[in-house]
C-alpha cells in the first residue's frame, strides 16, 4: 500500500457508518488523483440472486449524469435508424452491424435495439452478453423509441444488476462534481434500487452501502439514512 492510500484510509473510520453529507465529504478528500476519477457506490441488498424472484435488475437517470460521454449503439432499420442518428447515436446499423460485432467491433458503451431486430441481435448474445451490453427490455433499451433511449443514455441514464454476492455496483459521479450533486444523483440510485426491490426479498432489504472513488479507499454509508425515501 502506497503513502497516498495509507493516508486516506486512516482518515476513514471503518467502523463507523457516516452520514451522506460527510461520507461524500471524505470521499472527495481522500480520493485526489492525477486525473477526474469516478464516485462508485456499493450497496449489499438482502436479497439471494440465484432466486429469480430477487433478481434487482433495472436502470435511472441520473439528474446530474455520471461525468463520462458514452458510445450508443443502435440495431434499427429504416425510419428508426434515422432517429437514432439524429438523436446522436454513434454506431446505427441492422443486418450490417451484427456482422461488424460478430467480426469483433465493438467500439461502443451501450447497445439498443428495436424489438423487430432481437431475433438478429439475439445471436449475439455471447459476444454482448459478457460485456454487460446486450440490449434488455427492462433498462429500456429494447424498444421502438430508440431516439429517446439514446437521448436517456447520453443525459446519464445507467444500468443496475445486483451481483452474485448480493452487491449492486454503480457509477454516480466524478470527484470533481458539486458535493450536492453527488448526493442527489445517489439518492436517486437508492430510489430506484427501493423501488426495484423484490417481492422474494425478506428481512432488511439495504444491508450496506459504501462511497468510493476509484483509487479511494471506501466509506460506510448508513444504510437507514441512504434508503430512507426523499420527500
Amino acid at each position: 500500500m502506497g503513502k497516498r492510500m495509507a493516508d486516506a484510509r486512516a482518515r476513514v473510520d471503518a467502523t463507523r457508518q457516516y452520514e451522506l453529507g460527510e461520507a461524500v465529504r471524505l470521499v472527495k478528500e481522500t480520493g485526489a488523483v492525477k486525473f477526474d476519477a469516478t464516485v462508485e457506490v456499493a450497496v449489499r441488498l438482502g436479497v439471494d440472486p440465484k432466486h429469480a424472484d430477487q433478481m434487482v435488475r433495472g436502470a435511472v437517470v441520473l439528474p446530474h449524469g455520471t461525468g463520462r460521454t458514452r458510445r450508443v449503439a443502435v440495431f434499427a432499420k429504416g425510419e428508426k435508424a434515422v432517429e437514432a442518428r439524429e438523436a446522436g447515436a454513434e454506431v446505427v446499423g441492422a443486418e450490417d452491424l451484427v456482422a461488424a460485432v460478430e467480426g469483433g467491433q465493438m467500439d461502443f458503451d451501450v447497445a439498443v435495439a428495436t424489438p423487430d431486430m432481437m431475433p438478429m441481435v439475439g445471436k449475439l448474445g455471447r459476444l454482448l452478453g459478457p460485456r454487460g451490453l446486450m440490449p434488455n427490455p427492462k433498462t429500456g433499451t429494447v424498444t421502438f423509441d430508440v431516439a429517446g433511449a439514446v437521448r436517456e443514455i447520453k443525459a446519464g441514464k445507467i444500468e443496475y444488476r445486483v451481483e452474485k454476492a448480493g452487491i449492486v455496483h454503480a457509477p454516480i459521479g466524478r470527484l470533481s462534481f458539486a458535493p450536492e450533486a453527488i448526493e442527489e444523483n445517489f439518492r436517486t440510485l437508492m430510489d430506484a434500487l427501493i423501488r426495484a426491490k423484490p417481492s422474494g426479498a425478506k428481512g432488511t432489504y439495504v444491508k450496506g452501502v459504501t462511497l468510493s472513488s476509484t483509487m479511494g479507499p471506501g466509506v460506510p454509508v448508513n444504510p437507514a439514512v441512504a434508503s430512507a425515501p426523499r420527500s
